[in-house]
């Protein structure tokens, strides 16, 4: 997923889903995206992109702190797991790569697990 499409998916998906209240996008350049889907001042998805690294971090940030993230660094995939979120698991499904909608599909199942808005 490259900026343009990632651009392109935050747009659709904020949009997709009701309970974003915006979409902050904070820094785009042709090699760098960088933005937040709120949920509440303090419950957001956040998401960054650089083309050129080949480097996506996508991440639940609930009170400052990470409870979910997937990251890919220079192409290869590894997620922070709901239960250690310190933790990187580099197995089977911590390496599947995710589109952004398949992580924020996992999002919604965590947010309704732990009874978030």
């Amino acid at each position: 997923m490259n900026i343009d499409q990632l651009h392109n998916a935050l747009q659709h998906e904020v949009k997709a889903r009701p309970y974003f209240l915006r979409l902050e996008l904070l820094e785009l350049t042709t090699s760098l995206l960088k933005a937040r889907l709120v949920v509440t001042p303090q419950l957001f998805v956040q998401i960054y992109r650089n083309d050129r690294f080949d480097t996506t971090n996508l991440a639940l940030i609930y009170d400052g702190q990470r409870l979910y993230a997937r990251d890919q660094l220079d192409g290869r995939w590894h997620r922070h797991p709901v239960e250690a979120p310190e933790r990187h698991d580099h197995g089977d499904e911590g390496q599947r790569a995710v589109s952004l909608h398949e992580f924020l599909n996992e999002v919604e199942d965590i947010l309704a697990a732990r009874g978030l808005p």
